[in-house]
């Protein structure tokens, strides 16, 4: 059953659909579905937690291996073939063979990336549902609202709700692409691809010094507008923004050009990937000038906050997986206002405390390998949870 009341205006409607309230069968059997995704999801979590300890430290490994054998170059200018095939440290300012083209719009910088982007002004569909009991029955309301925006992805306007009045084009007649520089390097050294798409600091390209490229096309600000009236855009117009990634080259507008730290195998006259003794590969670039401590203590923030997120994720899941898994006995009471509230406090309690000692104990035997006292010791803590749980209970009564 559909019910349709219109606001007044055409960017906004309500819909109302009701089904009947599912019975106990039916329940007990999406229960059952959704025991199976628990399933999934909590064999998922080990995998997660356990591999997740084992990457963490045999990157921390990796990155204390390569701090031991770093060469700081004494000049980026030229090749020593002392260096060939080891681990070096160099940092300077990026250059490129040749600049970067977008004909289309006139418009070259010598940069290692360029990137146009194009975003077209579009109905955008959003909705707002809420659910509620009447006359024995299960009913939905969703408000449909529209709106026109500039977006860089063609929304379909097929699968809104309402189509007419809010059709967008199909396609965009201008492409987003990204240009990348062949050959990029830091003095005489030319970096790998690897390092190359670690260059991704992108600014917006500044439009004020360009003349309009065709006729039809106005410049505004930063943009280029396929528009009649920029000020204000049609469904279906376009706008045209730039930007820029690794300026090689000293730009009177923009600067000189960008400096990066780099840390790589020397092979030649290439920096290409290093192979430690625990299987990770080391390839590092970031911006600016930075001595070997500063990168690799980065570098070791960096795989610490992984560890964690990861960590997290893996708890989640668990914790999801657990509750999924033990929904069935919320399905069983849920008849019971009050029964049905206390069982999924209690489900939500114990799927905390399980997910919290078995991702203890799961990280526990990743790092026994490795570490076997910190192993010992989050072993003992996983235990934790289930004896704070356990002390909560009341104590059966003396017979």
């Amino acid at each position: 059953l559909q019910q349709f009341s219109d606001t007044g205006s055409r960017k906004e409607h309500v819909k109302i659909t009701s089904e009947s309230k599912p019975g106990f069968l039916e329940r007990l059997s999406e229960t059952s579905g959704g025991m199976l995704v628990g399933l999934v999801t909590f064999l998922l979590s080990f995998y997660l937690l356990f591999t997740n300890e084992g990457r963490a430290l045999r990157t921390a490994k990796s990155l204390d291996e390569g701090l031991s054998l770093v060469i700081p170059l004494d000049s980026i200018h030229s090749v020593s073939q002392q260096n060939e095939g080891r681990l070096v440290h160099l940092a300077g300012a990026l250059s490129t063979s040749k600049p970067l083209f977008d004909p289309s719009y006139g418009l070259s910088i010598k940069a290692v990336k360029l990137k146009r982007n194009v975003e077209m002004y579009q109905w955008v569909e959003y909705e707002d549902s809420k659910e509620y009991e009447e006359n024995g029955e299960i009913k939905k309301e969703t408000k449909y609202s529209y709106n026109t925006e500039w977006k860089s992805e063609v929304v379909n306007s097929r699968n809104f709700d309402r189509e007419i009045g809010h059709k967008n084009p199909s396609a965009m007649a201008v492409e987003s692409f990204t240009a990348v520089s062949p050959n990029v390097q830091v003095g005489s050294f030319v970096l790998s691809k690897g390092l190359v798409d670690k260059i991704d600091d992108f600014k917006q390209l500044s439009l004020s010094n360009l003349e309009d490229p065709h006729a039809d096309v106005t410049r505004g600000g930063n943009y280029f507008y396929h528009s009649e009236n920029p000020r204000r855009p049609e469904v279906g117009d376009l706008r045209v923004s730039f930007f820029y990634a690794g300026l090689s080259g000293d730009d009177p507008h923009l600067g000189s050009a960008d400096k990066v730290t780099v840390i790589a195998r020397q092979q030649g006259d290439q920096l290409v990937p290093y192979h430690t003794k625990s299987g990770d590969v080391l390839q590092i670039l970031y911006p600016g000038e930075l001595s070997v401590e500063e990168v690799f203590q980065k570098e070791h923030e960096s795989n610490t906050m992984k560890t964690w997120a990861l960590r997290a994720a893996g708890w989640l899941a668990m914790f999801v997986g657990i509750s999924l898994m033990t929904r069935i006995f919320y399905t069983l009471v849920d008849w019971f206002p009050v029964v049905r509230d206390l069982v999924n406090i209690g489900l939500k309690a114990f799927a905390f405390c399980v997910a919290s000692s078995l991702s203890l104990l799961t990280i526990s035997i990743g790092w026994l390998f490795y570490r076997p006292l910190w192993a010992l010791l989050i072993g003992l803590l996983s235990v934790v949870p289930i004896v704070v749980a356990r002390s909560r209970v009341p104590p059966k009564k003396q017979q």
